[in-house]
Order: C-alpha cells, then sequence, then structure tokens
C-alpha cells in the first residue's frame, strides 16, 4: 500500500499545472469544489461523481456497544455517518492497478468481492 496521501495542495497543484490557472486560483477552484460537496453532504445528500463513486449519509440505528477493557455494555447513541461508495469504474481501476503490480490472483480478488 502507498504511503502517499494526496491533500489540497496537492489537488491545487495538479490543477494548476493541467489546466493552467494560478496557483491561488487552483487552490481557490479546489476549496469551493470540497465546500460545496461537505455542504451537501452535511445537509444529508449524496454526492455522485461518475466514474469515481458516490458519498452518501447513513443513518445508524441506536445499538448496544461493548468497552473492550472493562466488557461493559455501553449504549452507542443514534448518529449520522458519511460514507463513500466507489463506482464500478475505480473497484476496476483498483483492481487493475493490483495485478499490475502483482500483489494477487484476479480470481482470489473476484472472489473477495
Amino acid at each position: 500500500m502507498s504511503e502517499k496521501t494526496i491533500t489540497r495542495a496537492d489537488l491545487a497543484e495538479a490543477v494548476f499545472r493541467k489546466i493552467g490557472l494560478s496557483r491561488t486560483e487552483s487552490a481557490s477552484l479546489v476549496e469551493m469544489i470540497l465546500e460545496e460537496m461537505c455542504t451537501t453532504i452535511a445537509r444529508g445528500e449524496s454526492v455522485k461523481i461518475s466514474s469515481f463513486g458516490s458519498f452518501l449519509v447513513r443513518d445508524k440505528n441506536e445499538r448496544v456497544g461493548r468497552n473492550p477493557k472493562t466488557g461493559e455494555e455501553v449504549p452507542i447513541l443514534p448518529r449520522r455517518v458519511a460514507v463513500f461508495k466507489p463506482s464500478n469504474v475505480m473497484k476496476d481501476r483498483i483492481l487493475e492497478a493490483h495485478l499490475k503490480r502483482g500483489d494477487g490472483d484476479e480470481a482470489a480478488l473476484k472472489a473477495a468481492e
């Protein structure tokens, strides 16, 4: 697994290099896109990016959890969580990259899905 994490600055730099906007404009564009996504998700709406995936909000019901140290039962309150669901195109790209590295055979990876 790669140790590299793509940051906002990396995204802005990519926009700067590929589109030709100034660095300031590129950073502003990335911020505007991320802000719109965050605002939409916070409202409980989904964000779907074709060929990439969907950001969804799921409601979790109240349940009983257990403190791993003491074994004591603890109620976990109902809550909303954000989840990411990759598109089939994204899943295929990940599988293809995995196979190119030689990390496993396709049949075993498909069976794990």
